[in-house]
């Protein structure tokens, strides 16, 4: 009993210690997100030293490019960090309108990249801006503060429920015309887990994943690019030049990683094997030259990541700040869902999406919006600290009045 005693008391004093509760702020989503910005800079620059040199005749074009974006995504996320929480609230709706008039651009005037239509080239900028990543950040904005002023009708009505579904729909119906089925499905499950998390009846979660599956079915049979693409992760080898050559050489990438790895700079599938080696399938590249423990630590960063988000977000929710908790629960769904099907597009659990690694592939529009999230949590979690500490002294002093008691519960 004493052993069993004491060895409680280190776990207690080592929770303590690791906790950032007395702290300014959440340290460990810092942590995470700042590793995830060095590794992506280390592999980026790594995997594309052969392709830059080909394509520039520079072999560190990619990774000076990539530095500059993670310069200017911690710039802009310090920025973005300084604006308060009212700011986002207020212009939810103007943002999301802004999000609906890229992606409509996007199909009149965007660069056509692959057979997809989904960069704007802006004048006088360097660098092509992906309509879809800024439309991701102003639907979590708009729908977190639709959640906060229609909560009690979302969780009882199909009204309040099905609108923000609508607006998902317009703006699905725009990704599809890209293409960017990627996109469609992020968004879609962020916005159907924040209606889940704001205690929507489960039942219409069935009914609706129904319908999307029965038209996702229908969407996929209607052209033969699609189906094969769908179904080649199935059995990859069976036409291992064609439609699954991407994946089989993810997985042979893979194989060659083993435990340790090949070591940092050794990977052969980015000369030329791997077709986008530093930006989608980043990930096959780091597991062949970091082996299965260094895959293994980049899952754990980002499963850090997400846990602090909800963490932050159910904070904020305990505190009576609705809005704030609602869009750290978008954000952790957005990052989550979207590092998890790139790499499970690289370990060939899902169909090949297109979509990058937050914070860890190159591509600026996604690593300056990925920094702003994470300002956001930031900002959620200092101001619903600031939040906890004028309450304090209230608490102390036997409780707010009566009238007091009344506003806020209302």
């Amino acid at each position: 009993m004493s052993r069993l005693a004491t060895t409680g008391r280190r776990l207690s004093a080592l929770r303590q210690r690791l906790s950032t509760r007395d702290q300014p702020f959440d340290g460990w989503l810092v942590v995470a997100t700042f590793s995830l910005l060095l590794i992506g800079w280390v592999m980026v620059t790594s995997a594309s030293t052969e392709v830059a040199s080909s394509l520039t005749g520079n072999a560190w074009y990619f990774s000076i490019r990539h530095g500059i974006f993670v310069v200017g995504g911690i710039a802009v996320g310090a920025l973005a960090l300084r604006v308060p929480l009212a700011w986002w609230r207020a212009n939810g709706p103007l943002l999301l309108l802004v999000g609906i008039v890229l992606l409509a651009a996007v199909l009149l005037v965007g660069r056509e990249v692959n057979g997809s239509r989904r960069w704007l080239s802006l004048p006088g900028v360097p660098f092509n801006l992906q309509a879809s990543e800024v439309a991701k950040l102003c639907l979590i904005t708009y729908m977190a503060g639709y959640l906060e002023r229609f909560l009690p009708q979302v969780r009882r009505q199909w009204g309040a429920f099905l609108r923000p579904l609508a607006v998902v729909g317009v703006i699905a119906v725009l990704l599809i015309f890209e293409p960017d089925y990627g996109g469609v499905v992020v968004m879609t499950g962020c916005v159907m887990g924040m209606l889940l998390m704001a205690g929507a009846p489960w039942g219409r979660f069935l009914l609706l994943i129904v319908l999307v599956g029965a038209l996702g079915v229908i969407v996929a049979v209607a052209e033969p690019y699609r189906m094969a693409r769908l179904t080649s992760f199935t059995d990859p080898w069976a036409d291992q030049f064609a439609s699954g050559y991407q994946l089989t050489q993810a997985l042979i990438a893979f194989g060659r990683g083993h435990l340790i790895g090949m070591g940092l700079g050794n990977s052969v599938q980015k000369l030329f094997y791997l077709p986008e080696a530093h930006t989608d399938f980043v990930f096959a590249v780091l597991a062949e030259e970091l082996g299965l423990i260094g895959a293994i630590s980049v899952v754990g960063l980002f499963a850090l990541l997400v846990w602090r988000a909800m963490a932050i977000g159910r904070r904020a929710e305990l505190a009576q700040l609705p809005f704030a908790a609602f869009l750290s629960y978008g954000i952790a769904l957005v990052i989550g869902a979207q590092a998890f099907i790139n790499i499970a597009v690289s370990t060939g659990m899902l169909p090949t999406k297109g979509l990058t690694l937050p914070l860890l592939s190159y591509g600026g529009s996604s690593l300056v919006i990925s920094c702003i999230m994470v300002a956001l949590l930031l900002r959620v979690d200092i101001e619903t600290r600031e939040r906890a500490r004028q309450a304090a002294p209230t608490a102390r002093r036997g409780g707010p009045k009566r009238s007091d008691a009344q506003g806020v519960k209302q």
